[in-house]
């Protein structure tokens, strides 16, 4: 019993970081995807509460708030020696070092992603989505350091989770570039219109 004990209080660390990663995957896709779809036509904001729209922000937080429990999970196992210089130095670390800095990438781009979220109302519009553009290297950057770096990338249940999250990001996107494009080509249309009807406006009338 007591081996038993002692084996399970030498892994427990080791099913810490690979649970919390596993959990922040998905809570970061869950992050965008209500991004993608708050920002969209999928829904009505006008009738949203105001909880429903900060959300996505505390989606975000919680995403955070695994990692660093990754992190913590990482240095605190003894199976493979994490410091500080290895967890966030990209190829630093001698087990994996590809797969490491993959994951490496996907926390930096999450954290200045997270911050500017926390600073929106004081950040230009502009500079605010072109940070959170960087949410495609979090979702990219993760998912490929899940895929080298994970011991539970063969189970089933985990691949089926990453090919629905994945799908309904790539759907989300999709939908919100057709509708920009269709928006743009209606505004052209009022635009066009509007022009038209001020140029007959604007002609003199037949004597």
């Amino acid at each position: 019993m007591t081996a038993v004990i002692a084996v399970v209080n030498s892994q427990v660390w080791w099913w810490l970081a690979r649970a919390s990663g596993i959990v922040a995957w998905f809570m970061a896709t869950a992050t965008i995807a209500w991004g993608l779809t708050l920002s969209g036509k999928l829904v009505r904001r006008k009738r949203i509460p105001a909880w429903l729209l900060d959300l996505h922000r505390y989606l975000g937080t919680l995403t955070l708030a695994f990692v660093g429990l990754h992190l913590a999970g990482l240095v605190l196992d003894s199976y493979v020696e994490f410091g500080l210089r290895e967890l966030f130095v990209p190829m630093a670390s001698t087990w994996q070092p590809g797969a490491v800095a993959w994951g490496i990438v996907a926390f930096y781009a999450l954290l200045i992603v997270q911050v500017s979220s926390w600073l929106m109302g004081r950040l230009p519009r502009r500079i605010w989505n072109r940070l959170h553009m960087l949410s495609v290297v979090v979702i990219t950057a993760g998912t490929v350091h899940g895929i080298l770096a994970g011991t539970d990338r063969s189970e089933q249940a985990l691949q089926i989770g990453l090919l629905v999250g994945l799908t309904s990001l790539v759907f989300l996107v999709l939908f919100r570039i057709l509708n920009a494009s269709v928006e743009a080509a209606d505004d052209d249309r009022i635009a066009n219109a509007r022009a038209a009807l001020r140029a007959r406006q604007q002609e003199p009338s037949a004597a």
